[in-house]
């Protein structure tokens, strides 16, 4: 594993370039990002509203825009500037995965109220949630694909439906691993949906006579047609190209403007307390699965992003990235009761996933390079549940 050297991230777990200096593109992005003049920013918010007010012209709806909203202090972030600041009409549109923890749900239920907007939540049975939960996490490791799927699609066909052109979501799309440059403004694709947010898979591809899923099941899944898409005219576009965005602010702003509450207890994976409220395993066993396959977790996005903005230095995060990444949390148990499946279920499946080019085992225990230059050991293979051969020692 080779790591950045301005950031925690590793280049190969998200195919990340890096330059001469041994610094990722991510990183690279964002340093051009930081040093965006005040009077571009000001140009690119009259870019923003004239976006908004060319795509009204072709529609008849009473909303000027739909942003897509979990409740997080971004989503508040979004709401408020489209709002309190620009004086436009969105319609807020929830996809609810059913597993809000209670700061969540009283932040995201709050919204209608403290922006005075009209807000749209939908949310798929339980039971199909639990049956997408088991598919998923077997088929591709993954129990949370159905809140990929959901959040990117099901406001596309509210948007459709309602004729509101304009989709606006948060977080610039290149800030992950520089696919994009900060001078560059992408729009939503049908292709980074399916590649990117949907890991590839469809809704077509969680039809499963062993779980009973059947297509009515996954009305809310399916992705506008081409000729729906086309004549609606819809754009998807990133506030956080347009406007400056850095999650801690936006947490200290909408905690002091609207009351916005961050988790009351600690994660056990990260340090971050302000980030996924909307969905109880994202920090914690969804997040444990990136780290069982891929070699880090959610401290080392969080200590990332962290760094970049000056809010942390790289040496704290290295000590969070060690504190962090590795912990095997409580909620697991839980989300274990939730889709009745057994731990050994779960490791057996979960290690199935395992990146060889990350992972090696020693005497029967798994070994990975670390940020910090030292080979760890991290736990015994799960009763020899993966196929020993593929991981052999570097």
């Amino acid at each position: 594993m080779q790591y950045c050297k301005n950031c925690l991230l590793p280049f190969r777990a998200v195919n990340l370039q890096i330059n001469e200096k041994g610094q990722c593109s991510a990183c690279d992005s964002h340093e051009r990002y930081l040093k965006i003049k005040d009077h571009e920013w000001t140009a690119r918010k009259e870019k923003f509203k004239e976006i908004i007010i060319e795509n009204k012209k072709n529609s008849n709806s009473d909303y000027d825009c739909i942003i897509p909203v979990s409740g997080g202090k971004d989503s508040y972030f979004q709401t408020h500037v489209v709002t309190k600041e620009l004086g436009f009409k969105p319609l807020l549109v929830t996809y609810h995965g059913n597993n809000y923890l209670p700061e969540g749900d009283l932040n995201r239920d709050k919204m209608r109220e403290v922006f005075d907007v009209d807000h749209l939540i939908f949310g798929p049975s339980i039971d199909t949630l639990k049956k997408l939960n088991r598919l998923c996490f077997k088929k591709m490791g993954d129990m949370n694909w159905h809140a990929h799927c959901g959040i990117f699609t099901y406001p596309f066909q509210i948007a459709v439906k309602f004729k509101i052109p304009t989709l606006i979501w948060g977080e610039t799309f290149w800030d992950i691993s520089g696919m994009f440059d900060s001078n560059d403004f992408p729009e939503f694709t049908k292709r980074m949906r399916l590649e990117h947010n949907l890991r590839g898979f469809d809704w077509q591809d969680m039809l499963d006579d062993n779980e009973g899923i059947k297509e009515a099941d996954l009305q809310w899944a399916k992705f506008p047609s081409d000729k729906e898409y086309l004549e609606s005219n819809i754009k998807g576009i990133a506030i956080g190209n347009f406007f400056k965005w850095d999650s801690n602010h936006n947490y200290n702003l909408m905690e002091k403007l609207y009351g916005w509450q961050k988790s009351k207890t600690p994660f056990q994976r990260t340090y971050r307390r302000f980030s996924n409220l909307d969905d109880r395993y994202e920090n914690g066993a969804h997040d444990l699965l990136k780290f069982i396959k891929f070699g880090y977790g959610r401290s080392t996005d969080h200590g990332s992003k962290d760094i970049r903005m000056g809010y942390i230095t790289r040496n704290q995060g290295i000590e969070y990235v060690k504190k962090y990444d590795h912990v095997i949390s409580d909620d697991l148990y839980h989300w274990l009761d939730y889709v009745d499946l057994t731990e050994d279920e779960f490791w057996k499946t979960a290690e199935s996933f395992r990146d060889p080019d990350v992972w090696w085992i020693e005497n029967n225990e798994w070994y990975k390079d670390n940020i910090w230059n030292k080979p760890s050991s991290y736990g015994k293979v799960w009763k020899n549940s993966v196929d020993n051969s593929k991981y052999k020692k570097k």
